[in-house]
């Protein structure tokens, strides 16, 4: 039986996704979510900010390079997964990456209209 390994997170995409094929012809995407969370503390409110590798494959690799680019909003849903190398000088290393395998979403822009009131007191478009 397996155990639980699932991940769910939004966050906005912080460069353009690395798109490849491996040697057989699979598509393979890469790009990293940065995710902003929010926390009241004694002197107000304060922003914590975490940056996440994501992999995805196939359609969904292909669909990503399609549509992700810098500043892109996403919600990814997949599994934790942990590579482990070793370098030329035989230190060992590993790093913890995402592997989107069960959905990949982009959230519609939205058009901000802004009143001329809004205007007025120094907002910009």
């Amino acid at each position: 039986m397996n155990n639980l390994n699932s991940v769910l997170l939004e966050g906005n995409m912080v460069r353009d996704p690395d798109f490849r094929t491996t040697p057989k012809g699979t598509p393979v995407c890469r790009f990293t979510i940065a995710s902003n969370r929010f926390y009241k503390t004694g002197s107000g409110m304060e922003k914590e900010a975490g940056f996440f590798d994501i992999e995805t494959w196939g359609e969904k690799a292909e669909s990503c390079n399609e549509y992700g680019r810098k500043g892109k909003e996403v919600r990814v849903v997949g599994r934790l997964k942990q590579d482990s190398w070793t370098d030329n000088d035989g230190k060992k290393h590993s790093k913890i990456i995402i592997v989107a395998d069960q959905a990949v979403e982009f959230k519609p822009e939205q058009k901000r209209e802004f009143s001329q009131e809004a205007a007025a007191e120094g907002y910009e478009r």
